[in-house]
């Protein structure tokens, strides 16, 4: 059996169903009529992983020797380049980088590629949903001003009353009140008036999950990093 040209490792585990749902749409994106037209894949997935927003605001321990672990792991195995099914985990990337030696496809860079090409230039200004910790990171919201587009936040008590509860249910497996809890914090933020948003970029593993779970009236307007990665992996492989 011959050798595959490239192996794609996959960092998970933070959270699982996340993971799942990464390595889903990878193979839904992938032009494959066989199996042996699917992009070869290493996964590891520990959700053992210390939380990533507690350690971004300082309150929690740092992920990044854990992740590195992983990294190395996935080397280890085979992988010659890596996705990361965790926006948050992103704020670590310049370390998991240099210190990983591996390349890293950013799922930022790959979430901009989509809107840009899906919204189109008209689009002025983007929502984001987004963990505390990837707010903070402003990874996202560099991008966006890299293109001239204003990002639009959820207010602190939608943050805290429907963002990160929709997180959370998603992780303890309640897709139903996470649907709920997601789409009425993507409602508010494409309708604040003037000021609103006319895109919403999904910047959280969990939260397609939750809007996925049923049909909305936010969907189409909703850009999902998590399959725009997959796309970019799928780009990365084809390239070879």
């Amino acid at each position: 059996m011959s050798k595959p040209s490239r192996v794609l490792g996959v960092l998970g585990g933070m959270g699982p169903l996340a993971t799942v749902d990464f390595l889903h749409k990878l193979i839904e994106e992938t032009p494959a009529t066989r199996d042996q037209e699917h992009i070869p894949v290493i996964a590891y997935s520990v959700p053992q992983i210390p939380d990533r927003p507690p350690a971004i605001i300082g309150r929690g321990e740092s992920p990044l020797p854990q992740m590195l672990e992983g990294i190395h792991t996935l080397k280890r195995a085979g992988a010659q380049a890596v996705a990361i099914a965790c926006n948050t985990a992103h704020f670590w990337y310049d370390d998991l980088l240099r210190q990983g030696g591996l390349p890293i496809l950013h799922i930022a860079d790959a979430a901009c590629a989509d809107l840009v090409t899906l919204a189109g230039q008209s689009v002025q200004r983007v929502g984001l949903l987004a963990t505390q910790g990837t707010v903070a990171a402003g990874f996202y919201q560099s991008r966006f001003a890299a293109h001239r587009i204003d990002c639009v936040l959820s207010s602190d008590h939608d943050q805290h009353t429907l963002v990160l509860p929709a997180i959370e249910c998603v992780k303890r497996n309640d897709l139903a009140l996470a649907h709920t809890l997601a789409t009425h914090a993507a409602r508010n933020l494409l309708s604040q008036d003037a000021q609103g948003a006319q895109a919403i970029v999904l910047g959280c593993t969990e939260i397609p999950l939750a809007l996925e779970y049923q049909a909305s009236d936010v969907s189409s307007r909703c850009i999902d990093a998590t399959r725009a990665l997959a796309r970019a992996c799928v780009a990365w492989w084809r390239a070879t």
